[in-house]
């Protein structure tokens, strides 16, 4: 028996849950996986559904157990390949592929592929025919998955992660159970694979739930393959491929250069269908709903606006495409050029990091307004040495612009394997950020040695995150301790305690810094990542607004803002209008964002009118 730690950015989800099944099923062993932090298990190391739902998150410790000839071989293979954070690569921004146009707006005829499977022409046999079909419905789906997994290498682990599902022993063994009480193949298949996405869904962490959809897909391919329907890994292009949801098999096998884009029915960005299409640039919106779309009709989407229509005015559309094409290269052009206004007024547009990559490759940024320690340093605590080593790093790509360093900012959806937290019923609403510190500093203490070092040689910002009270500023001012001289302190406006009360919590602090992510989250009560409330959590939501505004007037210090209303260049014209001084942008997006305020006239803009809207269509409207 051996521990081990997930050190995955999402935990023991199903690519790095599909290399564990592997890697046990390749000995003669029994292997059982237990979460000591939750208490779960132990289960089959050998099933993928029972280790992707085990739930193991980051930062959490499995007991691993094994029995039989092969024990102590598994047995270490399942720590080395821990070691290796379950052969999950480093977390980075998706690059952009040329193939695709990287345009947030499309038109084209609709390719709708999004109902379900047709059973109604299906004639069960007996027992033993049953099987048999099964049998053969399942080689053709392996089959299909090991092609694409050949024709696309970049996705090769999400298509082991479909294969490990279609073969996986626990499913299989109650689809067998079904089938032999007299269930056709069809419905036993349906059925258990419908609990197991069940199952997914009421997982607690939003990414593992959005895992049901590639249960759903390898369920789909099982059906057309035991129904003889065609595949839908290779839809026409040319035109909007509208689809219920997006599974990756779909997305990184269709043209990129031919198809106009994808509309998603569901909402939700971090499927790995809306990944994989985001990385090879392809236009796509989601979140468009139960919008009747008829096969063939004309259809439209701009994701900057959220509009989806059907016959749409093609020549304005197609205007507008020409327009985007052009914004686009004349912004690269200009990108190094200040932000002003046409009003005259000077937005300062700095850039997000979570690696030295990013600030190397940001174009523009006058800055970095967010460096995400937590991102920078996910295998090891690191010593003081090298997070200054680090940030003289990201200093240097930037060319001694100043830099905002975010000390750690865990908790939530955002563990460190080298923290281990509790567990909690609810991680958004418990230990995060700046409240995981104070009752263990000494990490903390590290970072903030290294922030000073660093602030004699380049001009440094450090901010808090997710303070909500008074308390904890001066809390968090006494553990910086004495400042270099030009090290400016700030806090994130995360929480709305916070932003109600700002005039009470920024006495010795010189600038706060917003973030809309979780702002608009707590404040809408919505994970944004949970496709049943995603509309909800909007960054435009008035209610998000009208607390950004009461900060800008209130703080009497400087206003930032950090989250993704900061990336989007309409919103950021509002956000300017509002009286935000500085934006941090996601590194493609600073040199649009730039463009934009460079047309705007702040003084035209009606904010009372934006902050009297109802609701966030309003505001996109006004805008």
């Amino acid at each position: 028996m051996i521990e081990v730690v997930v050190g995955n950015e999402h935990g023991l989800h199903a690519r790095p849950a599909a290399r564990v099944v592997a890697l046990v099923n390749s000995f003669d062993a029994v292997v059982t996986l237990t979460d000591l932090d939750t208490g779960r298990g132990p289960v089959d190391a050998g099933s993928l559904s029972m280790v992707a739902t085990l739930n193991a998150q980051r930062g959490h410790r499995l007991e691993v157990g094994a029995g039989g000839p092969q024990a102590a071989e598994a047995l270490a293979a399942i720590n080395q390949l821990a070691a290796e954070n379950f052969g999950d690569a480093p977390v980075s921004e998706p690059v952009v592929a040329a193939s695709g146009s990287g345009l947030d707006v499309a038109i084209g005829p609709a390719v709708v592929v999004d109902a379900e499977v047709d059973l109604t022409g299906y004639t069960p046999g007996d027992a033993a025919a049953e099987h048999r079909r099964l049998e053969n419905a399942l080689g053709k789906a392996s089959a299909e998955l090991i092609h694409l997994r050949g024709t696309s290498p970049d996705h090769s682990g999400i298509f082991d992660a479909h294969l490990a599902l279609v073969k996986d022993r626990t499913p299989l063994e109650a689809v067998s159970s079904a089938i032999q009480g007299g269930s056709p193949a069809i419905d036993a298949w349906k059925q258990t694979y419908d609990q197991l996405a069940a199952t997914f869904e009421g997982l607690d962490d939003a990414y593992q739930r959005e895992r049901a959809q590639d249960v759903r897909s390898v369920r789909d391919r099982v059906l057309r393959a035991l129904t003889g329907a065609l595949s839908n890994d290779t839809p026409p292009a040319g035109g909007i491929l509208v689809v219920a949801e997006l599974d990756a098999a779909t997305a990184a096998t269709i043209d990129a250069s031919k198809t106009a884009g994808i509309a998603v029915r569901a909402a939700g960005t971090t499927g790995h269908g809306v990944i994989v299409a985001r990385s090879r640039g392809i236009p796509l919106i989601t979140g468009i709903g139960d919008v009747d779309v008829p096969n063939g009709a004309t259809v439209a989407f701009d994701a900057r606006t959220g509009s989806f229509e059907v016959e749409p005015d093609e020549d304005s559309v197609r205007t507008t495409i020409t327009q985007r094409q052009a914004e686009r290269e004349e912004a690269l052009n200009q990108a190094a050029q200040p932000a002003i206004t046409r009003d005259g007024q000077l937005i300062e547009v700095l850039v997000n990091v979570g690696s030295v990559q990013d600030a190397i490759d940001a174009r523009g940024a006058d800055g970095s307004g967010l460096v995400r320690t937590e991102v920078l340093f996910q295998d090891h605590a690191p010593t003081v040495d090298e997070q200054v080593e680090r940030f003289r790093a990201i200093a240097a790509a930037l060319q001694g612009k100043p830099i905002t360093i975010r000390t750690w900012d865990i908790g939530g959806d955002k563990p460190l394997p080298f923290l281990p937290q509790d567990h909690e019923a609810n991680p958004f609403l418990g230990e995060r950020g700046i409240r995981v510190f104070r009752r263990r500093p000494e990490l903390l203490r590290d970072q903030l040695q290294a922030i000073r070092h660093v602030a004699t040689e380049t001009p440094v910002h450090v901010m808090f995150p997710m303070v909500t009270t008074a308390d904890e500023v001066a809390w968090a001012l006494q553990e910086l301790g004495p400042r270099p001289e030009g090290l400016q302190v700030g806090i994130m406006v995360e929480v709305p305690a916070a932003a109600l009360r700002i005039d009470t919590i920024t006495e010795g602090l010189d600038f706060v810094s917003i973030g809309t992510n979780d702002l608009t989250q707590y404040t809408t009560a919505a994970d944004r990542t949970n496709t049943s409330v995603a509309a909800l959590a909007d960054g435009l939501d008035p209610a998000v607004l009208r607390l950004i505004d009461h900060v800008v007037r209130n703080a009497g210090v400087r206003v930032a803002v950090c989250g993704d209303l900061a990336s989007d260049p309409q919103s950021a014209v509002l956000l300017a209008a509002l009286g935000v001084h500085e934006l941090s942008a996601v590194g493609p997006q600073v040199p649009l964002v730039k463009a934009r305020l460079r047309q705007a006239d702040l003084s035209e803009v009606d904010t009372a009118e934006v902050l009297a809207a109802r609701d966030a269509a309003q505001v996109r409207g006004l805008l």
